[in-house]
């Protein structure tokens, strides 16, 4: 699925992000969505989230 659509991203949801100090390296974090942070429908390098872990990046992939 595409992560730059905010329609396809729900709390809960199992995801592959990359973090600011990653995107050089395109390095994937994997984890569970806590809170959506982009609040436009669409976004082109992808929707803002945090993670359960605290962690916050950009969805690249939606498992």
């Amino acid at each position: 699925m595409d992560g730059t659509k905010r329609s396809n991203i729900k709390k809960g949801l199992k995801v592959f992000i990359v973090l600011k100090q990653d995107q050089r390296t395109g390095k994937l974090t994997e984890g569970i969505v806590q809170d959506i942070l982009t609040s436009s429908q669409n976004h082109p390098h992808g929707i803002k989230v945090r993670l359960e872990s605290g962690l916050v990046g950009r969805v690249k992939e939606i498992n």
